[in-house]
């Protein structure tokens, strides 16, 4: 079993950046893909990034290449989302989610476990 826990959202200005954590619990963690998803208000989840067990493989949505980097800290049993330039468009809660396979994709049934999730709200 793998809990996860994601912080640093929060409300920023278009244009401005946030780094989103997500702290699993648990010692197989390293052996996990990762992934983000978000959703925005009367919207499907939708994916943002994922990133494989050992971190050397990276994937994201077209909608953020380019802007979002995700990335792991199999020491720390952490990930994370670094968002620059970002957009209102980008609005939404936040998820990160685990994979006990250490490849992981864009589809949410991939994954096995969820965190709460964490609201990130960009102003125009």
């Amino acid at each position: 079993q793998v809990q996860l826990v994601e912080s640093g959202g929060g409300l920023v200005q278009a244009g401005g950046s946030l780094r989103l954590s997500c702290a699993a619990s648990g010692r197989t963690f390293s052996t996990y893909g990762m992934g983000w998803f978000r959703q925005a208000p009367g919207k499907e989840r939708e994916f943002v990034a994922a990133i494989s067990w050992s971190g050397g493989s990276t994937y994201y949505a077209d909608s953020v290449k380019g802007r979002f980097t995700i990335s792991r800290d199999n020491a720390k049993n952490t990930v994370y989302l670094q968002m620059n330039s970002l957009k209102p468009e980008d609005t939404a809660v936040y998820y990160c989610a685990a994979a006990r396979t250490g490849y992981s994709g864009s589809d949410p049934h991939e994954y096995d476990f969820w965190g709460q999730g964490t609201q990130v709200t960009v102003s125009s």
